[in-house]
């Protein structure tokens, strides 16, 4: 099994990134940062706005290590990418399957079982553990409909019809996502999923997780030889990596959503770290970046059993063993994809 390595977050603003030797070097002005081996990382992620030298880059690519660039607001700008690994066959075969949709359906839905299945298991998991602060008859409910949504997404064979089913099945998720917030009730209420921009401080915290969420997948599909920009459900786009966006949604509720009701929840995050833009948007300040951030690379060092493979692995390795099984699923090795379904 593939080991989890580091990855560096860069969140001075005016700082810059240089290769020197077999290390990256971060630089404000004429002082030095830090310096680190380029064989302990995986992946590097910028919050700058000088951004890094073409050297650093070029070392990146070469040795499969990850590098995005986001606004220090947190928009994402760029991703490098170096060759192309893994066999040709294997991404052609992919592109054919994304073509007709009577393929693609087959994994999408099965990305979509996942993605249900995992939500109900939050809800499960408040109910179980926090059944007299909410109201336990609402959320067993919504709970029962998404169980009973299953076998009507595994029987799908309609991308149209799935999207549909995807998007009530997430709208009733959403409705009580606010009930499974237990403190700091008048900092964060949830009313409603908005994003460009995020409105709240909870859209906010969401909308930041699944774009850093996005990455990890982008990075992992393209370590097992797929295509990250062609997907089965969300369709091509112009810089939108759709199978990224396809193999994350089984992950949402699990990696993200549960990981933001924590940082909630314990009060590591809290009002002070968000500012509003005169747009109306929220944002994460520079000092909610670096909470969030340090807490998600804790969070992905945590070990558990992977429900399919019966192997102990790091969260930061979901994404990782999806692409794989994802591709060897294209290949033909299993004869269907095996969401994330988590316990």
């Amino acid at each position: 099994m593939r080991k989890l390595l580091n990855t560096l977050y860069v969140m001075t603003e005016n700082c810059y990134l240089s290769l020197d030797g077999e290390n990256i070097v971060i630089q404000d002005g004429e002082k030095t940062l830090g310096r680190f081996p380029l064989h302990t990382l995986e992946n590097i992620i910028c919050f700058t706005y000088k951004g890094a030298s073409p050297a650093l880059m070029g070392a990146c690519a070469e040795r499969k290590i990850g590098m995005s660039f986001f606004s220090p607001r947190g928009a994402f700008l760029a991703r490098v990418i170096g060759k192309e690994y893994g066999n040709v066959l294997l991404r052609k075969e992919q592109y054919r399957i994304s073509d007709d949709d009577d393929k693609g359906v087959f994994y999408a839905k099965n990305m979509i079982v996942g993605k249900v299945f995992n939500s109900r298991w939050s809800i499960e998991r408040t109910l179980r553990d926090h059944a007299y602060r909410v109201d336990a008859e609402r959320l067993k409910r919504i709970s029962n409909s998404l169980y009973s949504t299953l076998p009507k997404i595994d029987s799908t064979r309609k991308l149209d019809e799935l999207r549909g089913m995807e998007g009530k099945a997430a709208e009733q998720y959403f409705s009580v996502f606010d009930d499974m917030i237990l403190n700091q009730k008048d900092e964060f209420v949830f009313k409603t999923r908005n994003r460009r921009p995020p409105l709240d401080n909870v859209n906010a915290l969401l909308s930041f997780a699944y774009t850093i969420l996005a990455g990890d997948c982008a990075n992992a599909l393209s370590s097992v030889g797929l295509d990250s920009y062609v997907g089965f459900m969300h369709g091509d786009r112009p810089g939108r990596v759709s199978l990224a966006l396809d193999l994350m949604e089984e992950m949402r509720p699990v990696l993200a959503d549960r990981f933001i009701l924590t940082l909630i929840n314990t009060r590591a995050i809290q009002g002070v770290h968000f500012e509003k833009q005169r747009d109306g948007a929220v944002l994460l300040n520079s000092d909610g970046r670096k909470i969030f951030l340090s807490a998600w690379q804790n969070h992905k060092k945590e070990t558990i059993t992977h429900p399919f493979l019966k192997e102990k692995i790091e969260w930061g390795l979901v994404p990782y063993v999806q692409a794989l099984l994802l591709a060897r699923t294209i290949r033909g090795d299993i004869d269907e994809y095996p969401p994330f379904l988590w316990k």
